[in-house]
């Protein structure tokens, strides 16, 4: 299919059909797609539990307050944020930055690029991604704002709204499985209202991840989708300056 072809195709599924069963390895096969989407700094702080077991999912429709999409879908997949991997996953972004920097960059420019990179994930990204109670985001904010006054600099520093930048990178992650799943021929329903602590308990989760989304997996039902697609006009979101 074509890109809007998939985007036509990719819509919120309420019901699917009980008959119709999906190849696990074809799911897996679209988050490791997912895998591809951008992230933050390349920071890749997500996971996503793919359930297949009947039980589990029986578990997971209660959670999610026993939607019909929820109740009926053959396969989740649950996007959860791991802001707390950030020291591993600093370094082996580290890592891999390096030795991409050795196997492909001049040899006069290898030091100060290799230089740059242990700045950034060994310096830069323990200040940004530490937290305690708040306290160091409280202090991050304030040093973005003084230093503010001479530069540009980012100033979403506090604690909360660097908790926004890993759902935001991990949203990411979720549209490109969604997408992925469409070229498949698979239907998707991403889901809002869930009790965040009961799919902790099903999944058996850290308490300190986030749950980004819930996407029910299927192939739609007749009258699964409700109605015709509805968008406000391009006039309402576009800008051009």
């Amino acid at each position: 299919m074509s890109l809007e072809e998939i985007l036509q195709h990719r819509r919120a599924v309420r019901k699917y059909d009980a008959e119709k069963a999906l190849d696990p390895e074809k799911v897996k096969e679209c988050i490791r797609l997912a895998t591809l989407a951008p992230t933050s700094s390349n920071m890749q702080l997500w996971e996503a539990y793919h359930i297949t077991d009947p039980e589990v999912l029986k578990k997971m429709a209660v959670a999610c307050l026993n939607q019909g999409s929820a109740k009926t879908c053959k396969e989740m997949v649950v996007f959860v944020t791991r802001q707390d991997q950030w020291k591993r996953h600093a370094q082996a972004v580290l890592e891999a930055n390096i030795a991409e920097i050795n196997a492909n960059s001049p040899k006069d420019r290898k030091a100060h690029r290799i230089e740059l990179q242990k700045k950034y994930y060994a310096q830069l990204m323990p200040l940004t991604y530490k937290r305690c109670f708040g306290l160091l985001g409280l202090l991050r904010v304030i040093i973005s704002q003084v230093v503010g006054l001479f530069r540009p600099v980012p100033r979403q520093e506090s604690e909360a709204q660097m908790n926004t930048v890993v759902h935001k990178s991990c949203a990411l992650v979720v549209q490109t499985f969604m997408l992925a799943m469409s070229e498949q021929g698979y239907d998707t329903c991403p889901l809002e209202g869930f009790d965040s602590l009961l799919v902790k308990r099903a999944l058996h989760l850290p308490h300190d991840c986030g749950i980004n989304m819930v996407i029910t997996c299927g192939y739609r039902a007749p009258g699964g989708v409700r109605g015709e697609r509805f968008r406000l006009p391009l006039k309402e979101f576009y800008h051009r300056i």
